[in-house]
């Protein structure tokens, strides 16, 4: 990081950055393309929990490159000046890298949604049927490294 003046070293901030948001955007390598979408996720301990269609472009990616990027930006705010090189924007950022799995076993893939539940909704006790838990592609990032930055 360039600037390390605005470097997040505080674990307690980047857990709260994981915690407090709901969408994270996932970059994956496609032939040597990049492909970003945004996806709802849960947060445990160096861990980033989604889930999707069992089919489509992602799944097929994953299926040949499981490498990812992950980016959560919180606390966004433009801030006006009177001239256009003093604008700036306030943000508290996180970008990490690691791995995609594909969770196979119905018990880790209850596990993982109700972690995503709980991080959506506070609660985690949900009626999540097993022929439901089946029809979906359940996924666990494991996170290799993070990097956090603060502006403003």
């Amino acid at each position: 990081m360039r600037r390390k003046d605005k470097k997040i070293q505080d674990q307690k901030v980047i857990d709260e950055i994981f915690l407090k948001n709901k969408v994270c955007r996932i970059g994956f390598v496609d032939d040597n393309k990049p492909y970003v979408i945004s996806m709802n996720y849960g947060y445990q301990e160096n861990l980033i929990y989604v889930h999707s269609a069992l089919e489509g472009r992602k799944i097929e990616i994953i299926q040949k490159n499981n490498s990812v990027c992950v980016e959560i930006a919180d606390a966004i705010e433009v801030v006006d000046a009177e001239k256009a090189c003093d604008f700036t924007t306030k943000y508290r950022s996180l970008v990490c890298e690691g791995k995609i799995h594909f969770l196979a076993d119905l018990g880790e893939k209850r596990e993982a949604l109700e972690r995503i539940m709980l991080h959506h909704t506070g609660n985690s006790n949900w009626n999540m049927p097993d022929p439901a838990i089946e029809k979906i592609a359940v996924m666990k990032i494991v996170l290799q490294t993070i990097s956090g930055k603060i502006s403003g």
